[in-house]
């Protein structure tokens, strides 16, 4: 009788197997990006030149500037033509509508007294937020990869110190805004809607 009476309770959101293939490429190529990078970083440290303060040597991939170099572009290529192939997935399916956000979204951060449709809200104006970031990272990073062969790119950038300063910078904020979407995806499905991208 009690166990009649107990709330079923709600089913795991189901979630494509090319969305969960995206987030799984894209977490794993993300962090060997982040400590390959690190390794570079400390070969010729942004802030301070050579002396300048460095990352301790277990948060980085490579054992020296070539192996981090090596690692760091691998990963960004797949990086990269993951976040394109998944693009091409979100505009071909019409995934955007649900994805990205609209202006009924940002009405809804101003009025709505509706504390599930406000984080949802949120949660899709931080995901659409981080697309010019990618793509200033993307970009900053082709320019520092073959600053020959994209010299039209780099010069966007006016000077060396410049374009490694602005991709220094992108990578706080693509950690902290993978840590907001988790928060902000807990918020909004629990813990369900984080293992059904996952698993």
């Amino acid at each position: 009788m009690d166990s009649a009476k107990r709330q079923k309770s709600p089913p795991t959101p189901s979630q494509a197997l090319l969305a969960k293939i995206f987030h799984w490429t894209n977490l794993i190529s993300l962090f060997i990006m982040l400590f390959s990078g690190l390794q570079i970083y400390n070969a010729n440290p942004v802030f301070g030149g050579r002396g300048g303060w460095q990352f301790p040597s277990f948060l980085t991939l490579g054992g020296w500037l070539a192996g981090g170099r090596n690692w760091h572009f691998a990963a960004m290529w797949v990086y990269s033509l993951n976040l394109l192939g998944y693009g091409i997935y979100v505009g071909v399916s019409r995934r955007w509508q649900r994805r990205y956000a609209s202006s009924s979204d940002v009405k809804a951060l101003r009025v709505s007294q509706n504390a599930k449709r406000k984080n949802y809200a949120l949660h899709r104006v931080v995901y659409t937020a981080i697309i010019p970031i990618l793509i200033l990272s993307i970009a900053s990073g082709l320019a520092m990869y073959k600053p020959a062969q994209f010299h039209a790119l780099y010069s966007l950038f006016i000077n060396w110190q410049t374009l490694r300063t602005v991709h220094f910078i992108t990578v706080p904020i693509v950690v902290v805004f993978t840590a907001v979407h988790s928060i902000l995806a807990l918020r909004v499905g629990t813990i369900r809607l984080v293992k059904s991208i996952f698993i």
